[in-house]
């Protein structure tokens, strides 16, 4: 058995832009049914949502039901001891792509590059357990460093000052701006729609793309959304599982309350 090509890796050195989704709810069930809709790629998130090792592993398992989806998995932190032991173990239990949070250096990113990579590229410790379907892909350990695709998250005044810098390292394949954590750096903490933090944003999202690397970020705010798109997003989640829920189970329950109430309004901003 060969090694499986990622092909979310592939779409985005293609410049092929893909949709995403966030799903937070922690639970194997409605991941399931967030996999069935049809996007490119669903962001199961280990920082912000009650998930844990087994948890992600079970996501995982169920989200290869489904080939046309990639998985992809956002480590809590990346940073230090703790963070390449968690890197390497969410990467051993099939997790071919990770999004790590609040990158703020080049060093950093350097770290990153050899968290994810088999030596001599790197320090991951040899192993593979399920990534390498338990030695049923026998060229895993020559191969993986090939497919494995880490993504930066640049959410800081700081990340900004140092964005090009990020980008032009080696093995970074994309850069993700997270915007609530920026709007909060630059002092506008909930305004992510703030003419000065949608600026930063369109210019890290150039000077991402400059670098030859692939510019990503959340926002359930379609007009947002389409706008971010308009200025070369190549990973793009347009959704959070729940963001949906919360919205509408409360827009359901009014209608049948308040049946003279207006509609809910879309959603706008409140992301990461």
């Amino acid at each position: 058995m060969k090694t499986p090509v990622n092909r979310f890796k592939q779409a985005l050195q293609n410049k092929q832009v893909q949709y995403g989704l966030w799903t937070s709810l922690a639970s194997a069930y409605s991941t399931e049914i967030c996999a069935g809709a049809g996007f490119d790629w669903l962001l199961l998130d280990g920082e912000h949502a009650p998930n844990d090792l087994q948890s992600i592993l079970m996501q995982l398992q169920i989200v290869a039901a489904y080939p046309d989806t990639h998985p992809i998995v956002r480590v809590p932190v990346g940073h230090g001891h703790a963070g390449t032991t968690l890197i390497k173990q969410y990467l051993d239990v099939g997790a071919a792509t990770i999004l790590v949070p609040m990158v703020d250096t080049a060093e950093q990113a350097k770290a990153l590059v050899e968290a994810m990579r088999y030596p001599p590229h790197g320090i991951r410790g040899m192993g593979g357990a399920r990534a390498s379907r338990w030695g049923r892909y026998p060229q895993y350990a020559q191969e993986a460093n090939q497919q494995v695709c880490l993504l930066v998250q640049a959410e800081t005044t700081t990340a900004l000052k140092n964005l090009d810098a990020i980008a032009a390292v080696e093995g970074v394949d994309g850069v993700f701006i997270g915007p609530a954590d920026l709007s909060a750096s630059m002092g506008h903490v909930g305004n992510q729609t703030h003419p000065e933090v949608k600026a930063a944003i369109e210019d890290a999202f150039r000077r991402i793309l400059k670098a030859g690397k692939a510019p990503g970020i959340l926002t359930p705010d379609e007009d947002l959304s389409r706008h971010y798109l308009s200025h070369g997003g190549l990973f793009m989640a347009v959704g959070l599982d729940n963001n949906l829920l919360a919205r509408h189970t409360s827009a359901l329950c009014q209608r049948f309350k308040n049946p003279g109430a207006p509609s809910a309004a879309p959603a706008k901003g409140g992301t990461y």
